[in-house]
């Protein structure tokens, strides 16, 4: 493989080693090292978010959101207690947030995983570490003031900045630089959603529309299972939202509901990024700085969760509740219906307009409340085959949704089932996740815009354009077959 032209000194003796070591030897050291990061960085994000949360929205604004299960379970407020203090709380942590990127590090806008997705193809030495902690405190003041985001983002930047790190440091070749940041992308999101699987299948389908990275697929287990330990160690290791839906037995009756499911979350899930990026692209054509921008967006968002609460924040605890029939009855039937619109709405004024925060949190939450919408119109109607409980609807509209959306169908849906403790439900889902996957991959949309369609166009993109101190071969950047 080429190698930087830096010299083979880079690193020191550390740096030769990893360099000449084979493959096994090299990405136990190096999958172990991004994985340890990547876990304790999750513990720092969450640590940080929680911290942040608690003090601008509970103590500041009177208002504590539901939680997962994992978080506590808690149900939260009945109502806003100081509702005048909530779209000045979201403004203000905004505000905030996008003084922090614009003056320290740019590139930590957005929801952070594209910037991510994007240095694997161009230049994996590219990530600075100021941008990763300029991330994790931007969208601990977005999230925890209100700002509709996922926290899935930061911790995956956090883990993706200490691949480019060592790529850099230790003058790795392209190829493993590449592989390095894929790791931290998938190892860092499966760490905070307690997902190791799914999280390791994601590092090599992430960064690909129609594709899979097999190269990162077996280090990936390595990096994933150690961000998984560091941080159940700390934090706990009990699914994301319990175990739901424990004791359902697959009924081939109820497949023509998968079905509704799919193509319902793949309709969502394309709304999704069309506005998502349609905000964007508004955003950057009105007039006014990167600082104020944001701050609007987020005044917006405040003045949207005075009618619906529910799209504050991470939205976790409002899946929570909906994952059974009590719970999910006891949420007025038109915001159950327009939660979705509402959320991608919230989330693309909060990290769409600039706001720092990620993208893959709400679409899980778009996605459940697609199929709790389903399941409580099914129900209502009396409808056949409709399951006593709205819980195996949620988790099939959050595999179906996102993992369309993201055109990682395999890990999302691996992922979501970690995360619900409900792989029984999968035989069922996969039908939803391919209705969906199949609808989605015929459109130009994607929720990561940074993603390329293929191992060969990605090459052929590098040859044309190598990154700067890189001296890249076509040899060298053919996909392995």
């Amino acid at each position: 493989m080429a190698q930087a032209p830096t010299g083979s000194r880079a690193g020191g003796w550390l740096g030769e080693f990893l360099r000449q070591s084979p493959y096994i030897r090299k990405w136990l050291i190096l999958g172990v090292a991004i994985g340890v990061t990547a876990g304790l960085g999750a513990v720092i994000f969450y640590l940080a978010l929680d911290y942040t949360g608690q003090f601008l929205l509970g103590y500041l604004g009177g208002y504590h959101p539901p939680q997962a299960y994992a978080d506590g379970g808690g149900t939260g407020s009945a109502g806003l207690v100081r509702p005048w203090a909530i779209p000045l709380i979201v403004f203000g942590g905004a505000l905030v947030s996008a003084v922090l990127v614009a003056k320290l590090a740019p590139e930590a806008e957005g929801h952070g995983t594209d910037n991510a997705i994007d240095a694997v193809h161009t230049n994996p030495r590219s990530i600075r570490v100021r941008a990763v902690l300029v991330k994790l405190v931007s969208s601990a003041l977005t999230i925890g003031s209100g700002g509709s985001g996922g926290r899935e983002g930061p911790t995956a930047q956090i883990s993706a900045g200490f691949g480019s790190l060592l790529t850099r440091v230790f003058d790795l070749s392209d190829a493993d630089g590449r592989v390095a940041v894929s790791l931290g992308i998938g190892s860092g999101i499966g760490a905070i959603f307690g997902a190791p699987l799914g999280g390791a299948v994601l590092a090599a389908s992430i960064v690909y529309r129609e594709d899979f990275d097999y190269k990162a697929l077996i280090p990936g287990f390595v990096t994933s299972g150690t961000a998984y330990a560091i941080y159940g160690s700390i934090l706990g290791f009990e699914p994301m939202f319990g175990f739901v839906a424990h004791d359902y037995v697959f009924d081939p009756a109820q497949l023509g509901w998968f079905a509704v499911i799919g193509i319902a979350s793949a309709a969502m899930g394309y709304l999704y990024a069309r506005f998502f990026y349609g905000t964007v692209a508004l955003t950057g054509r009105l007039p006014g700085n990167k600082i104020i921008k944001p701050a609007i967006g987020g005044l917006l968002v405040g003045l949207l969760a005075l009618a619906i609460p529910q799209i504050l924040s991470s939205g976790y605890g409002w899946v929570q509740i909906a994952t059974t029939k009590e719970g999910l009855l006891s949420i007025p039937l038109w915001i159950v219906l327009v939660l979705p619109i509402a959320k991608i709405v919230a989330t693309s004024l909060s990290i769409g307009s600039g706001g720092s925060g990620g993208i893959f949190g709400p679409g899980i939450v778009i996605g459940a409340f697609v199929g709790a919408a389903l399941w409580r119109l099914a129900d209502l109607a009396g409808l056949p085959a409709v399951p006593a409980g709205p819980a195996v609807f949620v988790i099939a509209g959050m595999m179906a949704c996102f993992g369309s959306a993201a055109h990682a169908p395999l890990a999302v849906m691996l992922m979501v089932a970690e995360m619900t403790g409900s792989f029984s439900v999968v035989p069922g889902a996969m039908v939803a996740v391919g209705i969906a996957y199949l609808i989605i991959v015929g459109t130009p949309v994607s929720i990561y815009q940074a993603q390329r369609l293929n191992r060969e166009t990605a090459a052929a993109e590098r040859v044309a354009n190598p990154a700067p101190e890189i001296i890249a071969t076509a040899e060298d950047d053919a996909p392995d077959r």
